[in-house]
């Protein structure tokens, strides 16, 4: 039977001429100079309101995306370490992995340059518990 081109006498070359088309060399990307420490992501995805929320993201890794250039962990993987310290100076871990206690570092600020503690405590626990509650209601 062959392919739709086959039977119409129509392949790609033959196209691509009738239309005049020809093909394009696109420039090389060029580098920005004196940019050292930004990171610039350009991603095509159709951003969800929950997406903004740790609390109410959904476990898929899209999101996590705009999480992670948003919102700094406890621990966050970089290249050669899966679980590097990020606002948490130390933490540790229960044998059953139920449990874990953070010990965040002095110098953490809010986006704004408010200093973490002892505002934050609070709000880090706020948080906590919001997550949880949310967590288990949906279960």
């Amino acid at each position: 039977m062959g392919s739709f081109a086959d039977r119409h006498g129509k392949h790609d070359a033959g196209v691509t001429r009738a239309r005049g088309v020809r093909s394009r060399r696109y420039a090389r990307p060029r580098l920005c100079r004196g940019l050292e420490g930004q990171l610039t992501w350009g991603i095509h995805v159709s951003l969800a309101p929950t997406w903004f929320d740790p609390a109410e993201t959904p476990g898929i890794i899209t999101p996590f995306m705009v999480l992670y250039a948003l919102h700094d962990g406890m621990v966050k993987p970089m290249p050669g370490q899966p679980l590097a310290p990020s606002l948490a100076e130390s933490w540790s871990g229960s044998e059953d992995g139920l449990a874990y206690d953070f010990l965040v570092r002095k110098d953490a600020k809010f986006h704004r340059g408010m200093a973490l503690w002892p505002v934050g405590k609070r709000a880090i626990e706020k948080t906590r518990r919001r997550i949880v509650t949310l967590y288990t209601a949906h279960r």
